[in-house]
């Protein structure tokens, strides 16, 4: 998109924002492209049939065809590329997608080789709440990660059947989900539960996927999952996760591998972190993450959640058990983090957060940012809501003793 077609949209777009509720919407992200599909037969993906419906053997096949690549050779989805409507679609994503790349993933990926060199050595698990589907800017911010665990409002959603791949609708669905991801890092969400909960993309799964497929990674494998009261991963069914019970948090597990053939795993979970949903829930989301061990945090786009009180639960959690914290000023205050037991570098340019959070300015930030003896350090892509580069921060906080 052009940079005045943005001076056109960007007003409505904030007024937009103005309607989300104070609860959890934080999730507003998105990731890279691929230009041409992988011609070779891809595994097929370990899915049992009632534990994951699908009309289609290949998980990676499916990733690929909502991403605009051509699936593997011997796909059944082979036949729907020579349509139209897909061809419009995948020509207009390798567009959206190059430009992408140009304009952000090298240069984060460029940024975080130099400036986070020993964080990206530390960091087998990545914890991202309030994320929302964004594997996109985990994995191009922390590409050699192990575990990422990303939490959000979203349905988890469901490997998409062969009736919604053959419908033309989905592409515009897509379209209308990645749109603000791709152009201002974050995901819109009130937009985005109306996409998600759509016939066409019902949840958060199918944009991870499409995610690993512009990212360069091969999807294995997908398994429904769900979180007991201790916190500990078992296998959900379909109607577990298309209609959790209140007290249940549903999640989806999915294997996948880089391009240098290394494996991770994506875990998303479907689960409201303010403190009395915990106590509803037994705090399972939380005591699942406890058992990662040390970790990474990263935020960003956190709609100020962990500014407030009654989010105490997560963000205790995060400044207990992290080594390093990623974040922008949406994350956690700085008024939360001793300074007897954190280092931070200051990155890009601290203002006033924009009119919708105005309320939580930081003035610590400002006087972080105007210390002329530690000035901030460049950072050269435009991050959060405050989506310029010449106008977006990062923090890197790092934990002076090892975390327990």
């Amino acid at each position: 998109m052009r940079f005045s077609a943005f001076q056109l949209v960007i007003p409505a777009f904030f007024a937009l924002l103005t309607s989300c509720s104070e609860r959890q919407n934080t999730e507003l992200k998105h990731s890279p492209a691929v230009s041409s599909a992988p011609e070779a037969p891809q595994p097929e993906a370990t899915v049992q049939p009632d534990k994951l419906v699908a009309d289609t053997s290949s998980v990676q096949d499916v990733a690929a065809y909502i991403a605009g690549i051509r699936p593997s050779q011997h796909s059944p989805l082979r036949t729907l590329t020579a349509q139209p409507a897909w061809q419009a679609f995948a020509a207009d994503a390798d567009k959206s997608w190059a430009s992408y790349h140009q304009t952000r993933t090298d240069k984060v990926q460029q940024w975080a080789t130099t400036e986070l060199d020993s964080v990206l050595q530390s960091s087998p698990t990545i914890f991202y709440p309030f994320s929302g589907p964004d594997l996109l800017n985990a994995v191009t911010m922390f590409p050699t990660s192990q575990t990422y665990v990303l939490v959000g409002l979203e349905p988890v959603g469901s490997v998409p059947r062969q009736s919604t791949l053959e419908n033309p609708k989905l592409f515009n669905a897509i379209k209308a989900s990645l749109w603000s991801v791709l152009n201002f890092s974050f995901f819109r969400t009130n937009d985005m539960a109306v996409d998600l909960k759509s016939l066409e993309l019902d949840g958060a799964l199918p944009l991870m996927m499409l995610f690993a497929a512009r990212t360069d990674h091969q999807v294995a494998a997908v398994r429904y999952v769900q979180l007991d009261a201790e916190g500990q991963l078992t296998d959900a069914d379909t109607a577990t996760i298309r209609k959790p019970g209140p007290k249940i948090i549903p999640g989806v597990e999915m294997k996948m591998r880089d391009k240098n053939g290394k494996e991770q795993q994506v875990y998303y979970f479907s689960a409201d972190l303010n403190d009395w949903k915990l106590g509803f829930t037994k705090e399972a989301a939380l005591k699942y993450v406890r058992s990662l061990g040390p970790m990474t945090t990263y935020v960003k786009s956190a709609t100020y959640l962990m500014h407030k009180p009654y989010f105490s639960k997560v963000r205790n959690l995060i400044l207990e058990q992290s080594r390093y914290v990623l974040q922008d000023d949406s994350g956690i205050a700085m008024k939360y983090f001793q300074p007897a037991d954190w280092k931070f570098t200051y990155y890009g340019v601290y203002k006033r957060p924009i009119n919708l959070f105005v309320k939580h300015y930081q003035p610590e930030l400002t006087a972080a940012y105007s210390d002329s003896l530690h000035k901030p350090r460049p950072l050269p892509f435009g991050t959060g809501y405050n989506w310029r580069q010449k106008d977006s921060n990062l923090l890197l906080a790092r934990r002076r003793e090892p975390a327990s």
